[in-house]
């Protein structure tokens, strides 16, 4: 991995530049270049050299900076008749040549800036593990490997390049444009029969290891789980000059089970382990550098963030320059709960993979090559990936086991059962450092995790949009996203003509006005008609116009279990290069029910329309004696205790976000029927708390 940089349309561009290279000095310390373009345009790069010492940018027809690591360049190489002496050299042969259309033929990971004939180009790999972030301002364009390098430069709104899109920058009339690239497919599944099944993901998965495997000495990031455990046997299978990096709670009681399971293994294998323990009381020195490193103070990314740095750390001692991580396994094989209880088991992989760039590999890219370490995840192959997405869902979820094809290779490859049927741990849970937090947050009399990492990085972590219905569960959702130090921009309603909406909530959205007044957020309002799949261009409008307004870089969603509403509001927000966040997601409903009452919220029931309901529930406060008679209708009537099927909808009238709440003065209940009704609100008004 690399460090690129480029300013544009800036008379400070070389001294930013300049400025910029220093901060990415960890990204790569075998050399730094500048090339000026014009007064106002410059690139720049540093290099972690792995394939020769090719000093960068490059010129040829075009320029290229690029963080990159092609496995195929030299099959390439020799197919067009270059004379590349290496990937980025490659890279700019094919790229001169055949522009950006044939990028596809690229396997490999990347980032790059590309300029030719007044033309910028800023491209990605398409899961995003190379990671590359840009500005456009009135008066400049700029980008860089990290987001931190633009913001020590001054700039603000600053954006993510989704790694679905290519971004072309006209430097002459300063716009850009950003054209889209296509996803991974789930459909149609493989019909070959299981024992081909396996045959083709094993060869496949064998590929992806080997074709990453440096002529050095490596690292492996190791718990002792089936995917590092299966990475460790290829390689000792084959002899190479591998290490494996473990990293837990230095603790007195209960020794981590990820410690206990690595020693396991590393002996039955006759693998060379190494351990890094850390004392709880050491935690906070590191997590001072980490937790600004990321950029992000989320309590999931923290904990896996600071396993993985002590483990870095240790290979870097060692003097490796890559190291392997079985990262990606759980998305590609279905690891998760969430992929149990997904009625499309590969649709719910898909979405996964479409989230990692945010949530995992930017954290793990910023933390490898902060200890000057290349990241390999041979999981996230795109020749796998493409294989493993159509596999059939009972061929990845069996019964209670999660990722049953692999485990079954994994014992093939003489992996003993006990190590290729071992239940998922995270990093976090596996090592205790998340229980190290909690201890550390209690003893400096902070409320949550959350709260005391808030103060190692007291910026927020994401400015998102909430799409928003004025019920519990868009609600909830933003409430959740604010405690895990996100930012709250603005709020996002889709009112819609038709009462039978598929997607938006309609009783109670007429006080969204009222209730975004009381959240001290502006409010974005698209009319819709509300006609099935139309109703998401109107949805695409308002999410380009919160985009456009309040410089949104998310949006959270309610979503509970509607995989129909889940993934088409995913579709639109990776069109528009907005992440997604859906906290709530396969929550259980009991469980989301009572955490409403718990977290303080006051909800009433505003329509419903299911057996089982009468006027009565009409205006009917959300309490813990209404879940327990929800229960018992779901018992009788298997309805969606928190509504997610229909059966109800709910508005919220007071919550922790709300500085005043919401009085409704003048009400009246319309029956459809004997069962469906809704709360007609005449007057509300907002009053002090």
């Amino acid at each position: 991995m690399c460090g690129i940089i480029g300013v544009f349309n800036n008379p400070k561009a070389e001294v930013q530049v300049q400025t910029a290279l220093a901060l990415l000095h960890n990204r790569g310390k075998d050399g730094s270049n500048i090339l000026k373009l014009a007064e106002k345009n410059a690139l720049g790069h540093t290099l972690h050299a792995i394939n020769n010492h090719i000093p960068q940018p490059i010129k040829k027809e075009g320029i290229l900076t690029a963080n990159c690591e092609i496995y195929n360049w030299q099959e390439l190489n020799e197919q067009h008749h270059f004379s590349a002496k290496n990937d980025a050299e490659l890279l700019l042969h094919f790229l001169d040549k055949y522009g950006m259309d044939d990028i596809e033929k690229l396997d490999g990971v990347f980032a790059f800036a590309y300029y030719k004939d007044n033309q910028l180009f800023l491209a990605r790999d398409l899961l995003g593990e190379k990671p590359l972030w840009f500005v456009h301002t009135a008066d400049a364009f700029a980008f860089a490997s990290e987001k931190k390098v633009l913001e020590k430069l001054g700039y603000i709104d600053i954006q993510e390049l989704n790694p679905r899109s290519i971004l072309v920058y006209d430097v002459h009339e300063h716009k850009i444009e950003l054209k889209k690239r296509s996803f991974f497919e789930y459909v149609p599944e493989h019909e070959e029969d299981y024992g081909k099944i396996k045959q083709t993901t094993q060869r496949l998965l064998d590929q992806a290891v080997q074709k990453r495997i440096p002529d050095k000495k490596f690292g492996l990031l190791f718990s002792g789980g089936l995917d590092s455990t299966y990475l460790a046997k290829y390689f000792k299978d084959r002899g190479y000059d591998f290490t494996c990096y473990t990293a837990v709670l230095d603790t007195d009681a209960q020794e981590p089970s990820d410690l206990v399971s690595a020693q396991k293994v590393a002996e039955e294998l006759g693998l060379k382990l190494k351990i890094k323990k850390i004392k709880q009381e050491e935690i906070p020195h590191y997590l001072q550098k980490i937790v600004p490193l990321i950029e992000d103070s989320n309590v999931v990314k923290v904990g896996v963030a600071l396993t993985f740095y002590l483990a870095c750390e240790l290979a870097k001692e060692d003097g490796c320059k890559v190291i392997f991580s079985g990262l990606g396994s759980e998305e590609i094989f279905a690891g998760y709960e969430r992929h149990k209880q997904s009625a499309n088991i590969n649709q719910e992989c898909v979405s996964g993979l479409l989230k990692m760039y945010e949530r995992d590999l930017y954290r793990d890219d910023v933390i490898t090559m902060d200890n000057n370490l290349e990241l390999r995840l041979p999981f996230l192959d795109r020749a796998l990936v493409a294989y493993a997405l159509k596999i059939p869902g009972q061929y990845k979820i069996k019964g209670t086991i999660t990722k049953y094809v692999l485990r079954e290779i994994a014992i093939q490859k003489l992996i003993p059962e006990e190590f290729a049927l071992r239940k998922k741990t995270a990093a976090q849970y596996g090592s205790k450092i998340d229980q190290a937090l909690g201890k550390l947050a209690k003893q400096n009399n902070f409320p949550s995790k959350s709260a005391y990492l808030r103060m190692f990085y007291p910026t927020h972590n994401v400015k998102l949009g909430v799409l928003f219905s004025s019920g519990k569960d868009s609600t909830s959702a933003a409430y959740i996203m604010k405690k895990q130090n996100y930012e709250l921009t603005c709020l996002i309603t889709l009112r819609s003509h038709n009462q039978d909406s598929y997607m938006f909530q309609t009783a109670g959205t007429e006080l969204v006005q009222l209730q975004a007044e009381a959240m001290g957020l502006p409010l974005v309002v698209q009319e819709t008609a509300g006609k099935k799949e139309e109703e998401l261009q109107d949805l695409e409008k308002a999410l380009r116009k919160a985009k456009d307004e309040y410089k949104i870089e998310g949006v959270v969603s309610g979503a509970l279990f509607s995989t129909y509403q889940r993934d088409r509001i995913e579709k639109i927000c990776d069109h528009l290069g907005l992440k997604i966040f859906s906290p709530l997601w396969h929550k259980p409903q009991e469980q989301h029910m009572k955490e409403i009452v718990q977290n303080g919220f006051e909800a009433i029931i505003t329509a419903i329309a299911a057996d089982g309901f009468d006027e009565q529930w009409l205006g009917r406060k959300i309490d813990e004696q209404m879940i327990a008679d929800l229960e018992k209708l779901h018992g009788k009537n298997k309805i969606n205790v928190s509504g997610e099927g229909g059966e109800f909808e709910s508005l919220v009238l007071d919550c922790p976000l709300f500085m005043k709440k919401i009085e409704l003065t003048q009400t009246k209940k319309r029956m459809g029927s004997a069962h469906s009704g809704r709360l007609i609100i005449e007057e509300a008004r907002l009053v002090e708390k």
